[in-house]
Order: structure tokens, then C-alpha cells, then sequence
């Protein structure tokens, strides 16, 4: 069958997700440090272990940097934003929920210019959104076992 026939109607859309860690010094739920590269574990607090009784409580500096990157976009910047909890059973998830926004996220569209060699493009955004970052499987470190670092 031509390939022509198959995709006339229709526009192909590429989307991206990345990830980015925000320059804060402790992390978005609780005040563990964020040094890149530190040991397994050592920046890890009751809070990111999941121990009963402890609860999160927001870094204002990550807010802060969000708020900053939708304005410099030309986004809409949420006035009131919302988290909700990402259900899932992974080892590297003590909780069993990861704190995330997805309806509700603190920036909605944007966009970013640039250039390549003399060719302008533009990205369109849909939406920028906080969230912790789980902790990450160790399978390499530990001679035929696995590891979780909760940094």
C-alpha cells in the first residue's frame, strides 16, 4: 500500500517530555539536601523514606523558579495550583504515590524561540509541572543485587 494514501489527513506531532532538576537547595517535599552526585542514601530525610507521621511541605524556592520560567516563556501562570497523587507500586517509591500535577499544573503553554544557524524555530509548551522525583534503582553497584538510592 503507498505510504502517501496512509497519512494524507493527517499531521504528524512529535511531543517531548523532559525532565529538569530546579537549582534549589533542598527538594520540592522536604528539606533533604540536593547535591548532585552524593552517596546513595545520604541525602535522604524521614520525609523522602516514607516513615509514618512525617508529611511534606513545599519548597517556596521551587514554586518561585516555575512561576520564573512561565513568565519567561509567555505562559499562563496558574493562580492556584494542584497536586495529586501519581498511584503506583515501584521498589524506588516508598509511598506508593508520587506528589505530582497533571490537570492543574502551575504553567499552561508558552513558548520558546530559537535559532538554528540562520533558521528561526519556535516550540510551542503545554504545560510545565512540578513534581518529587522518585528514587532511582541501583543495578549495577551491588554484585547480582539491586539497590534504591532515595537521594
Amino acid at each position: 500500500m503507498n505510504a502517501n494514501k496512509l497519512i494524507r489527513g493527517f499531521e504528524v506531532v512529535i511531543g517531548l517530555e523532559t525532565h529538569t532538576q530546579l537549582s534549589t537547595r533542598s527538594k520540592i517535599f522536604s528539606g533533604s539536601a540536593t547535591a548532585f552526585g552524593a552517596d546513595a542514601n545520604t541525602q535522604a530525610s524521614p520525609v523522602d523514606l516514607a516513615l509514618p507521621g512525617t508529611l511534606p511541605v513545599m519548597n517556596r524556592g521551587a514554586v518561585e523558579r516555575a512561576i520564573q520560567f512561565g513568565l519567561a516563556v509567555g505562559a499562563k501562570v496558574a493562580h492556584q495550583s494542584i497536586f495529586a497523587r501519581k498511584n503506583y507500586f515501584y521498589p524506588d517509591l516508598p509511598k506508593g504515590y508520587q506528589i505530582s500535577q497533571y490537570e492543574t499544573p502551575v504553567v499552561q503553554g508558552g513558548s520558546i524561540s530559537f535559532m538554528v544557524g540562520e533558521v528561526p524555530y519556535k516550540v510551542n509548551l503545554t504545560r510545565a509541572h512540578l513534581e518529587e522525583d522518585a528514587g532511582k534503582s541501583l543495578h549495577n553497584d551491588y554484585a547480582g543485587l539491586s539497590g534504591i538510592d532515595l537521594n
